[in-house]
C-alpha cells in the first residue's frame, strides 16, 4: 500500500523555521521525482519545490527561492523541506507528492502556519 505521511507543520512566528518532512513507502522511492506542493485558504495548490530522483537537480518556486530547500534520503525513503525565514504568506497545507511516469501519489497533507 502507498503512503505518503507529511510531519512537522505547526504553528511558528514570522522569521522562524520550520523542518516539514514526508515519509514514504510502499513503492520505490528512490525512482521517483518528489515534490512539495502547498494550498492556501481559497487559493490553488502551488508548487513549492522539486527533487529529481537522484538529488542532484532540485527547483523553487521564485516565492520560496533562498528560503526554503528541499532535500532527500533515499536510504530513509523521506523527503525534507526546510523552511526559513517564514512569512505570514507562507501559511497553507503543504502536500508532498511523488510521480513517474503514470503513477502520481500524495500525501494528506501537514498544516503550517506562519502568524505571531
Amino acid at each position: 500500500q502507498v503512503q505518503l505521511v507529511e510531519s512537522g507543520g505547526g504553528l511558528v512566528q514570522p522569521g522562524g523555521s520550520l523542518r516539514l518532512s514526508c515519509a514514504a513507502s510502499g513503492f520505490t522511492f528512490s525512482s521517483y521525482a518528489m515534490t512539495w506542493y502547498r494550498q492556501a485558504p481559497g487559493k490553488e495548490r502551488e508548487l513549492v519545490a522539486s527533487i529529481t530522483s537522484t538529488g542532484r537537480s532540485t527547483n523553487y518556486a521564485d516565492s520560496v527561492k533562498g528560503r526554503f530547500t528541499i532535500s532527500r534520503d533515499n536510504a530513509k525513503n523521506t523527503v525534507y523541506l526546510q523552511m526559513n525565514s517564514l512569512k505570514p504568506e507562507d501559511t497553507a497545507v503543504y502536500y508532498c507528492n511523488a510521480v513517474r511516469w503514470s503513477a502520481n501519489y500524495w500525501g494528506q497533507g501537514t498544516q503550517v502556519t506562519v502568524s505571531s
